[in-house]
C-alpha cells in the first residue's frame, strides 16, 4: 500500500492541505515531461474538476485518474479529502483512513471546519504526519493518535 498524495480542497477548488509522497510527473501540452509548479497546479485542477463534477449520491468515491493512480475521496461539509493511490490498492481501506483522519481533526479542533485548517494549518499537518508518513499508514488507533497529538500540542 502506498499513498502517492493527500489533498484537501474546498468546494471552489482552493487547496487547503497537500502532501506529496511521490513526484508528480505531468505531460505538458507539448508532450514534454515536466514537474514544474504550473503542471502541479494543472494536476490538482484536473483532480478537482473530475471529483467536483461527480454525483456524490449515485457514484462511488473511487475513480481511476491515470494509468497508475486512482483517487479515493470523501466530501465532508465544504471540504474534499482526496488520496491518490496505486491502482492495485484496496479502496475501502483508504476510505476508512480518510474518515479516521477527519474524525481525528474533528476531535483535535472540536468540530473542525475549513477556517480551522486555514488558520491552524500547521496543526492539521501535524495530525496528517502522525497518521501518514512517507506514503504509508503509520497509526490507526484513535486513542494513540489523541495521546500523541495532545502531547505534541502541549509542547507548543
Amino acid at each position: 500500500m502506498a499513498i502517492q498524495y493527500i489533498l484537501c480542497f474546498n468546494k471552489q477548488g482552493v487547496v487547503r492541505l497537500v502532501r506529496w509522497y511521490d513526484k508528480v510527473v505531468q505531460e505538458s501540452s507539448s508532450g514534454a515531461i515536466g514537474s514544474s509548479s504550473g503542471s502541479t497546479q494543472d494536476y490538482i485542477a484536473q483532480i478537482y474538476r473530475l471529483i467536483s463534477s461527480r454525483d456524490h449520491r449515485h457514484q462511488s468515491n473511487f475513480v481511476e485518474f491515470s494509468e497508475s493512480t486512482k483517487l479515493i475521496y470523501k466530501r465532508y461539509a465544504g471540504l474534499y479529502f482526496v488520496f491518490g493511490v496505486d491502482l492495485a490498492d484496496e479502496e475501502p481501506i483508504y476510505l476508512s483512513h480518510i474518515h479516521l483522519f477527519v474524525e481525528v481533526l474533528d476531535a483535535f479542533f472540536g468540530n473542525v471546519c475549513e477556517l480551522d485548517i486555514v488558520f491552524n494549518f500547521y496543526k492539521a499537518y501535524m495530525v496528517m504526519d502522525e497518521m501518514f508518513l512517507g506514503g504509508e499508514i503509520q497509526e490507526v488507533s484513535k486513542d494513540m493518535l489523541f495521546e500523541k497529538l495532545s502531547t505534541l500540542d502541549r509542547l507548543e
